[in-house]
C-alpha cells in the first residue's frame, strides 16, 4: 500500500474541493462540499484545514472586507459555524452560515439559512468568539447535519480517534457522495476499533461492513 504523507493528503483534499469534485458533479465547493476530520490539530486537523480552505476558496480580495479577531481572520463570504448557544440571538451550537457583510467597525453580519427561512445575525466584539470557520469541521461537530458531499482525511496520525462510531457518523453525514482520502490501514483500524461505547447497533455494523467491502473491492 502506498503511504500518503499528511502533506499529500492535504493537497488531495484541497484539489478535490476546488477542482475535481465540482468538475465531476457540478458541486459548489462552499455550499455543497464539507470536509470532516477526526482531529482538531495537525496538518489535516480542523484548524489547519480551515486556514488552507479559506485561502483557497475565499482568498483576500480588495473588494471584500475582513476583520481580525485574536487568531482568526473573518472575511466576507466565509463559511462559519455558531459554536455556542446564544438564546438572545436565537442561534445555536452547530448552526452554519455565511458572512454576508463586515463593516468598518468590524461588525460581522452572518446569514443563516434553515429549512424555513434565512436569518441575519450581527456579531461584534467578544461575540465573535461564538463563531469559527467551517470549511472543515470535526466529526463530532457535524453530528445532526447532512451535506451533499463529504470529504474525510483518514490517516494513522489520527490513531487515537480512529473509532468505528466516528467513521459511522462521517459516512452518514454524506447525502450524495463520500470521499475518503488516506490509507486503507487507517480505514481498517477505524472499522475494527471497538474502543468506544456501542450506540448504533446492527444497522451501523451492516453499513460499515458494506462500505468497507466497497472500498476494498476498488
Amino acid at each position: 500500500e502506498q503511504v500518503l504523507l499528511p502533506e499529500e493528503i492535504l493537497e488531495s483534499v484541497l484539489e478535490l474541493t476546488k477542482n475535481r469534485l465540482p468538475e465531476y458533479g457540478n458541486f459548489d465547493p462552499i455550499e455543497d462540499i464539507q470536509v470532516l476530520t477526526p482531529m482538531k490539530k495537525g496538518l489535516v486537523g480542523v484548524i489547519s484545514l480551515n486556514d488552507s480552505l479559506q485561502a483557497l476558496l475565499n482568498p483576500p480580495d480588495r473588494h471584500k472586507q475582513e476583520c481580525n479577531y485574536r487568531s482568526h481572520i473573518f472575511r466576507e463570504g466565509d463559511k462559519v459555524m455558531q459554536i455556542k448557544n446564544n438564546y438572545d440571538k436565537e442561534v445555536f451550537n452547530g448552526d452554519l452560515g455565511r458572512i454576508s457583510k463586515i463593516d468598518d467597525e468590524d461588525r460581522v453580519l452572518v446569514t443563516f439559512a434553515d429549512v424555513w427561512q434565512e436569518r441575519e445575525v450581527l456579531y461584534q466584539g467578544q461575540e465573535l468568539e461564538e463563531l469559527s470557520l467551517s470549511y472543515a469541521l470535526s466529526i463530532h461537530k457535524s453530528q445532526g447535519s447532512e451535506f451533499p458531499v463529504v470529504i474525510m482525511p483518514i490517516t494513522t496520525m489520527h490513531y487515537v480517534m480512529l473509532q468505528r462510531n466516528l467513521l459511522y457518523t462521517a459516512v452518514t453525514r454524506a447525502k450524495k457522495l463520500l470521499v475518503l482520502v488516506g490509507t486503507k490501514q487507517a480505514l481498517t483500524i477505524s472499522i475494527q476499533s471497538n474502543r468506544s461505547v456501542r450506540r448504533y447497533g446492527h444497522l451501523s455494523d451492516r453499513l460499515i461492513e458494506e462500505f468497507s467491502q466497497a472500498v476494498y473491492s476498488t
